[in-house]
């Protein structure tokens, strides 16, 4: 594990969401990092559809698609 230099600016924004999203400032710049990396590897899928595809590799059925 690093130590990671981001601008204050960011770092705020990352507490700011982390606050909505009920998770901590870590976990939240790491889901940022983790959900960016995969866009720049799969540029033609959509934030949805990488969110889909990591439940689906968890094998997590969210409950909206298990109801259907």
């Amino acid at each position: 594990m690093g130590i990671v230099k981001i601008d204050e600016d960011l770092h705020e924004e990352a507490r700011k969401a982390s606050a909505v999203m009920c998770r901590s400032i870590n976990a939240q710049a790491e889901f940022w990092m983790k959900i960016g990396m995969l866009a720049e590897t799969n540029p033609t899928l959509c934030f949805n559809d990488i969110v889909k595809a990591q439940f689906a590799a968890a094998d997590i059925r969210p409950a909206e698609a298990a109801a259907a």
